[in-house]
This record gives C-alpha cells, structure tokens and sequence, in this order.
C-alpha cells in the first residue's frame, strides 16, 4: 500500500510531527537521569552506634506535692490572766530563746508576791518566838526535876513544866509548818510574775500575733503568737497506698526498712520550677499498716 503523503492535509503532518518529538523528549529526558545517577558516586551511610546491654541498678524517681513546715514549731499561750500591755518583737523576725515578745501587766502579780513574802516574814518572826518559848519551858523542865526527886519542888510544878515544854514544841513545829506553806506560796507568786513574760521558747522565727496590746489574756484564750524553727526545715509530703505497701514489700523487716530509708534523698522543686540548692534526707513515716 502506498501513501499519498501529497494528498494528506499539512495539518496532520504538523500534528504527528509534534507528537513524535514530544516522544522522542520525554525519553531521553527518562534516560538521562537514569545515566546521571548511575555514574555519581554513592552517598556515605550514616554511623550506627552499637552498645552492648548490660544489667545495673538505676534510681527510681517519683515526684510528690509537699507542704513545708518548721522542724519545731512552738505555741506561745499565756499562763496567767491579765492585760498586754506591750509587743516585743517584730512579726517574722529572728528571735532569741528567752527574748521578749508580750508583757502582761505584772502588777497584781508583783502585789501578790509582796503579800506572800511578808506572811512568811511573819511566820519566820512566830518561829523565832515558839522556839524562844520552847527553850524557856525546856530549861523549867531541867530545873524542877532534880529539885522534884530532892522534894524541894512539888511533882504539880514539875508536871505543869513538862506539859508547858511539849505545848512549846508543838507551837514550833506550827510555826515551821507555816513557814513552809508560805515559801510555797512565795514560789508560787515568783511564777506567776515571771509568767508575765511571754518569751520565746527557742530560736526561730516569730510568727503574726494573734493579740493586740490591750487584749485580754489567759490560759484559755488560744495562741499568742508562735516561733518556728526554720533550719532545717521539714517537707510534708502523701505517697499513695500502693507505692507506701510496694516500699514494705521491698524491704519486709524493720531493719532493712530504716536502712533503705536513710539511702533516700529528696530534691526539692519550689513553685517557680527551680530547685533547692542542698538535697533533703528521709525523716520518717507517720503511716503504719499492720
């Protein structure tokens, strides 16, 4: 069969012409990357790090929510009934064991100490007197009994002697009863005026007051104030029930227990996300399963 390539329209002829070039580029266009690639040198593999698994021991951390609160924190109350009458310290300031920090008015108490000072001046002033007398019905006694065996004093004079002797004793050993009553009293009023005083039971930090100068007080009439013992200080913290009976499995006997826990070291994480320079050590467990 022959073609007429004469009588086919030029348009055909463009058109298949186009064709076969875009062909024709789209195959070498295929080859030549393929050739590219083939003569390039091949890309260097990345390094693989091999180690060699071993068994060890590695920490168990946990994280909890503490409370920190002072190693010691005492409550300042007062002892005796009476007016403030002055603030000695400043609110969260360092205080010293025995420092000031509330007067009550001592007045009635240093009145009462007089009273009782001078009742046991007086009953020492009675003993003086009931010892004086005993010694004079004593020496009567050593007077009328020879002269009562010579029958130069009556038997009445010598019994009345005796009986006023041992009356002389008896009135001593009152005198001296009362003057024990009353050194007490004395010691109980010295107390009660150094009670006072409200001062600081240890070193630490004083707290807010929790009365004014004027109030007020008394044994019950609640806290004064407060001082704390800041260093150290003590974190509280609740692990839950699981993790607490997973510790006592671990290590079943008291012994083993009290080792593991003095092992324990705690860091503390304070509110803006830094850490506490210094570590902190297991203190104890106030939870006890049976």
């Amino acid at each position: 069969m022959q073609i007429n390539w004469r009588k086919i329209p030029k348009v055909y002829l463009l058109g298949g012409g186009a064709f076969l070039l875009l062909m024709i580029g789209l195959l070498v266009g295929a080859i030549h990357p393929y050739k590219h690639a083939m003569g390039s040198p091949s890309l260097a593999l990345p390094d693989v790090e091999v180690l060699q698994i071993q068994q060890e021991d590695v920490p168990i951390y946990g994280e909890f929510i503490g409370t920190l609160d002072g190693l010691v924190n005492a409550d300042v109350r007062a002892q005796v009934t009476g007016y403030l009458l002055k603030q000695g310290y400043q609110e969260g300031r360092f205080v010293r064991q025995g420092q000031l920090l509330f007067q009550i008015d001592p007045r009635p108490f240093q009145a009462a100490l007089d009273q009782t000072q001078g009742q046991l001046a007086q009953a020492k002033a009675m003993l003086a007197n009931s010892q004086a007398v005993q010694r004079r019905t004593e020496l009567d006694v050593e007077r009328y009994t020879p002269l009562a065996k010579e029958q130069a004093a009556s038997q009445q004079d010598l019994d009345n002697a005796v009986q006023n002797n041992l009356a002389a004793l008896a009135t001593v050993e009152t005198a001296k009863a009362q003057i024990k009553t009353y050194e007490a009293a004395v010691e109980t009023a010295k107390i009660n005026l150094e009670f006072t005083r409200l001062v600081a039971p240890i070193d630490g930090v004083a707290g807010q007051a929790q009365l004014q100068v004027g109030a007020l007080v008394s044994p019950g009439s609640g806290v004064v104030t407060s001082v704390s013992t800041l260093d150290p200080i003590k974190a509280y913290f609740t692990v839950s029930e699981a993790q607490y009976l997973e510790w006592r499995n671990r290590f079943p006997t008291e012994t083993s227990r009290w080792e593991a826990d003095k092992k324990l070291r705690l860091h503390l994480i304070l509110a803006d996300g830094s850490t506490y320079p210094h570590e902190g050590t297991f203190y104890f467990s106030d939870r006890q399963i049976n």
